[in-house]
């Protein structure tokens, strides 16, 4: 994979880590709920002025298009696996920014992801 397509590839994925982050951090302002027709207007308020959910959603919105791009310039079955670089991303930040527990069996797991995204764009 050429230095640039990745750069892209990267580009989006941090994006797409960064809206996960941000709507996680919204969410934990909001609390938890269900979905029951009764609280649907007031969640939905809370939802829509949620700073980090908008910001969150707009990264996903540009992370889409990044993709786009990505995907006309590379097979999907090369590109696909390297949104998995974005686990590991969340993993670390989730640890650092929401106190999320980081165990050795999921730094085990990021290892074994690392291998099969080298793996793959080795191919």
């Amino acid at each position: 994979m050429k230095l640039s397509i990745f750069s892209l590839v990267l580009c989006g994925v941090l994006l797409n880590a960064a809206a996960q982050l941000l709507l996680k951090a919204g969410m934990t302002r909001i609390g938890e709920f269900d979905f029951h027709i009764n609280n649907v207007i007031p969640i939905g308020l809370q939802v829509a002025g949620n700073i980090p959910i908008l910001l969150g959603l707009a990264a996903y919105v540009v992370s889409v298009l990044i993709w786009m791009m990505v995907l006309s310039r590379v097979d999907v079955s090369l590109a696909y696996p390297m949104v998995s670089l974005g686990y590991i991303v969340n993993a670390f930040a989730a640890y650092f920014l929401f106190n999320e527990p980081l165990s050795a069996l999921r730094i085990g797991g990021i290892f074994i992801i690392l291998m099969g995204v080298f793996i793959v764009a080795r191919s």
